[in-house]
């Protein structure tokens, strides 16, 4: 028998994932989250809006072993009866984090490549591209103690997504509800130099953010998610 191609490991929930990264908090405003957030139709028609994130983070342990991650959380969203967040764009390093994100939990994962700097003085360089082409760059400065952070903070955390079939097409038909936990400690981050192309990612170079945190010793676990109505 041959072996299963690497990029085909199947990975069920639940997982639990560990590493270091950014987050970054802000209110985005309906307009530019419609023009240019990637939303999908059935995310256009729940959009609500209130505070989203975007988190790019260096995952050094998963079920499917190391990769990073950046993606983009408009804000609220409601599907029926659920208010909920959603990922609107969504990059990761692997392709076994592609398709059983997609599987798994209907996450729209797309594969690029990242770089970390290591930290020097306080600073740290990202970068992200795809296909060879770099469509985000940004320089982190950390300051100030440490403090812990958690998903219990915001009490009801979770996202919905649409379905995929095969990790090609979602199903609009099927929402897949997650409630993921997430925890690690953090200190208060500046962030300079941001480029961004807006073909890739929506550009938030010009949205002042309510705060950008740099986060360590993160651990988050993904749970089995349960079907709901739209």
């Amino acid at each position: 028998m041959l072996p299963t191609p690497r990029h085909q490991m199947n990975a069920p929930p639940p997982w639990t994932l560990t590493g270091y990264g950014l987050i970054l908090v802000a209110h985005f405003p309906e307009a530019f989250v419609r023009r240019h957030g990637f939303l999908q139709p059935y995310q256009q028609v729940a959009y609500r809006g209130w505070l989203g994130t975007v988190m790019l983070v260096n995952y050094q342990t998963s079920n499917v072993g190391p990769y990073a991650e950046l993606l983009f959380i408009p804000g609220l969203f409601r599907f029926g009866n659920t208010t909920s967040f959603s990922i609107a764009k969504i990059y990761v390093s692997t392709e076994e984090s592609v398709v059983n994100g997609r599987l798994n939990w209907g996450i729209p994962k797309e594969r690029a490549d990242f770089a970390f700097s290591e930290p020097a003085r306080g600073y740290q360089q990202i970068s992200v591209s795809r296909r060879g082409q770099p469509f985000l760059s940004v320089q982190a400065k950390t300051w100030g103690p440490r403090f812990p952070i958690s998903t219990a903070f915001v009490p009801g955390f979770r996202v919905v997504q649409a379905s995929f079939f095969e990790a090609s097409e979602p199903a609009v038909s099927g929402l897949l509800l997650t409630k993921p936990t997430a925890s690690g400690s953090a200190r208060l981050a500046s962030l300079t130099n941001v480029t961004i192309d807006s073909t890739f990612f929506p550009d938030l170079s010009a949205i002042k953010p309510i705060i950008a945190l740099s986060v360590e010793n993160f651990s988050m676990q993904f749970p089995h998610p349960r079907q709901i109505r739209g």
